[in-house]
């Protein structure tokens, strides 16, 4: 049986798809249909119910699926064994934050690329919390809080930020001096997420309000330059405002506590190699060079 037909099947599964699936493994969707009905002419049955929202697994798909992603998983592993210096190949799709990740994160994927020449690396800049089963990725890179969700974090190192407003706005409608003042400010924020501060040990959470919203921390930071509102981001997309003297860190007394960085992928026991491999690149790289995520002052 060909291991790209397993491997397919799996994709589609996982993914819940013939596009999802053929984003993620690189190829047309014409490509994944052939393999799949291949695979189903091999073993006589049907392993997949296709519908107008994607693909459902059969009974005989469910149980299917787990072996053909071991028997993917072992074949992976021993072409790994195999190559050079340990070297992976294969395609690698990451989403990343737009805001600081080309500047932040990609110095780190330019690195594995040069570490393992045989391993293409896609890479997706966006500030939205992509589906990574849906839209076929094998990982993200993601700032701050986790929603919930069923995906595996693993977290690689810590961004500290700060929160500020501009000098206009201070004179038009003063500083907060402590979190419950924040109710009464215009906040700038990507959601209805809630800001928490540090009061000693005491982490003091609050539910700001705004009209102005933004995914993009570079947008709310220009807003907040312009005098809209207040805003809570990380100390490097601030870094150029703040020297500039555009803006000014405000409520000194109460930091904003680290937001974790983290490498999260889609649920399963074994993830594969090259998703480990990013995940410690990514720790190593920012044990040598801490200021990356956010030590800019």
């Amino acid at each position: 049986m060909n291991i790209e037909d397993l491997q397919t099947f799996v994709a589609v599964a996982d993914a819940g798809g013939v596009s999802a699936a053929a984003r993620r493994l690189g190829v047309s969707k014409s490509i994944v249909s052939r393999r799949l009905v291949r695979i189903e002419a091999e073993l006589g049955t049907q392993l997949l119910a296709r519908t107008t929202r994607g693909a459902a697994l059969t009974e005989a798909g469910t149980t299917f699926r787990d072996h053909a992603a071991r028997a993917s998983a072992e074949i992976d592993t021993a072409r790994e064994a195999i190559l050079p210096t340990g070297g992976l190949r294969g395609r690698l799709r990451v989403a990343v934050p737009l805001t600081f990740g080309p500047t932040r994160f990609s110095p780190a994927l330019a690195e594995m690329a040069r570490r393992h020449p045989l391993l293409h690396i896609h890479t997706s800049y966006s500030d939205r919390f992509v589906d990574l089963i849906t839209e076929g990725f094998d990982c993200a890179i993601r700032v701050g809080a986790l929603p919930d969700s069923n995906l595996v974090a693993r977290r690689i190192g810590d961004v500290h930020g700060s929160l500020v407003a501009s000098p206009e706005y201070i004179k038009a409608h003063g500083s907060p001096r402590t979190p419950d003042e924040l109710v009464t400010h215009e906040a700038l924020m990507q959601g209805t997420e809630a800001w928490q501060f540090l009061d000693g040990d005491r982490i003091v959470t609050v539910q700001p309000q705004g009209r102005f919203k933004a995914d993009s921390g570079a947008a709310l930071a220009a807003a907040s330059a312009a005098g809209l509102g207040i805003a809570r981001l990380p100390d490097c997309i601030l870094h150029e405002h703040v020297v500039s003297g555009a803006l000014v860190p405000i409520m000194t007394d109460f930091p904003v506590p680290p937001a974790g960085t983290y490498v999260v992928r889609p649920p399963g026991l074994h993830p594969a190699r090259k998703i480990r491999v990013l995940t410690e690149t990514l720790i190593e790289y920012f044990e040598r060079n801490p200021d990356s995520l956010g030590h800019d002052r």
